[in-house]
């Protein structure tokens, strides 16, 4: 589990629930129930982080409600 902050919601014009990640620019995806979405957004948050740092670039530390001091 992460802890960056994730958006679901439901897409009428995409008949999916779409989890977006506010704090990785891009990064969403979407999944047929809730759930699926949860779980393909855990992968593509993984897969963000991956190719960000192959490409050198600065990764954002979360800070959402999760992230603790």
């Amino acid at each position: 589990m992460t802890k960056y902050e994730v958006i679901i919601y439901w897409s009428k014009d995409d008949e999916a629930f779409v989890a977006e990640v506010p704090e990785l620019p891009g990064c969403a995806t979407d999944g047929k129930t809730y759930k699926e979405a949860l779980e393909n957004v855990e992968i593509v948050i993984q897969k963000w982080i991956e190719t960000t740092k192959d490409l050198g670039r600065a990764i954002p530390k979360p800070k959402g409600r999760l992230s603790f001091a």
